[in-house]
């Protein structure tokens, strides 16, 4: 007599097609990626304003002023302006001398955005890793 073998079920999942979903995703993230980041990259604080930890160096302060002039608390002459060439060459001096050194922007609060930015972007071309931003403490009321 003839005996028929009973077949299990199989419990398995496919997973070819997920993988597929997942390699046509990091491409088009590897792809997307580069064009996302412009701009300039700055440092925010993750918290209110508090008081940069003074360290052993003393930061490098780099301003601007109402009419977009700019300034360096480096050298003898600090109250006098610099063309932005100027400004990041002796940053580059700086940061070669002592690469740990923080630099800070220092905006007039009247100063147009656009100046502030062409700053920072003069810094980053200098080779300044992250800036920070300096403000006033607001006063209470």
């Amino acid at each position: 007599m003839y005996t028929r073998k009973r077949r299990r079920p199989v419990s398995e999942i496919n997973v070819v097609p997920y993988i597929d979903v997942m390699l046509v995703l990091l491409i088009i993230f590897m792809v997307t990626a580069p064009l996302i980041s412009q701009g300039v990259k700055v440092d925010l604080p993750k918290a209110s304003a508090q008081p940069i930890e003074q360290e052993d160096t003393p930061p490098l302060i780099a301003s601007v002023d109402v009419r977009g002039d700019y300034f360096l608390n480096v050298g003898e002459e600090q109250e006098q302006s610099l063309a932005g060439d100027e400004l990041a060459a002796l940053v580059q001096a700086q940061l070669k001398k002592n690469p740990e050194t923080p630099v800070v922007v220092k905006g007039d609060g009247k100063v147009e955005y656009d100046k502030v930015i062409q700053l920072m972007v003069l810094l980053q071309g200098a080779g300044v890793p992250s800036v920070g931003l300096m403000t006033d403490p607001v006063e209470p009321e």
